[in-house]
C-alpha cells in the first residue's frame, strides 16, 4: 500500500515527532520530583543524553518509546508496512546505540535504568513501575554494613568491611 502523504507532508509529520519532554517522560519526572528527588534533564555531556540524571545517586533514567527503541512483544511496537527495510535498519541502529550508551555509562560508574513507554502509558502498571523506579534509584544496590561494637559496647566509627566488598 502506498503512503497517503506526499514526501514533503511525511517529512513535516516526522519532524514534528518529539524527542524530549514527551508525555511518559513528564509523568516520570513529576513523580520523581513529588517524591523528593532532584534531577537534571537531557545532560548532553553524558552518553545518550539521558532523559533524567540524578547525580546524587549516580543514576540515569531513559524513558524509551516502544516503537523507536524496538520493544519486542509490545503492542506499541509494530513495523510499518511500507519501507520495511528502512525501519528495520533504523530501529536496529537505535537498539545498538542504546546498548553502546549503556556500556559507556556503566563503565563511567553510572546506574542505568530504562523504562518503556508502555509501562508508563498503561495506568494499571504505572504506579508499580514508578514505585520500583524510586526504589531502584534510592537503593542503587548499596547496603550499609553492620557497624561492629567496640570493647565498651558503643558503635565503632569505621565499618569493619569497606562499602561494596564482601
Amino acid at each position: 500500500m502506498a503512503d497517503v502523504m506526499t514526501p514533503e507532508q511525511r517529512s513535516r509529520c516526522m519532524a514534528a515527532v518529539k524527542g524530549k519532554d514527551t508525555k511518559p517522560e513528564m509523568i516520570v519526572r513529576k513523580y520523581l520530583f513529588s517524591s523528593g528527588l532532584r534531577y537534571r534533564v537531557n545532560n548532553r555531556k553524558l552518553p545518550g543524553s539521558p532523559d533524567i540524571v540524578l547525580k546524587k545517586y549516580k543514576t540515569v533514567v531513559f524513558v524509551d518509546g516502544c516503537f523507536w527503541h524496538g520493544h519486542e512483544g509490545c503492542k506499541y511496537f509494530r513495523l510499518p508496512k511500507t519501507n520495511v527495510d528502512f525501519w528495520r535498519h533504523k530501529i536496529a541502529m537505535n537498539i545498538a546505540r542504546d546498548y553502546a550508551n549503556n556500556v559507556d555509562l556503566k563503565l563511567a560508574g553510572w546506574n542505568v535504568i530504562r523504562i518503556w513507554e508502555c509501562e508508563i502509558k498503561a495506568k494499571a502498571r504505572r504506579e508499580k513501575t514508578l514505585e520500583r523506579l524510586y526504589r531502584n534509584i534510592t537503593n542503587h544496590g548499596y547496603t550499609i554494613p553492620d557497624l561492629p561494637a567496640s570493647s565498651d559496647g558503643s558503635i565503632a566509627a569505621e565499618p569493619s568491611v569497606p562499602y561494596g566488598e564482601d
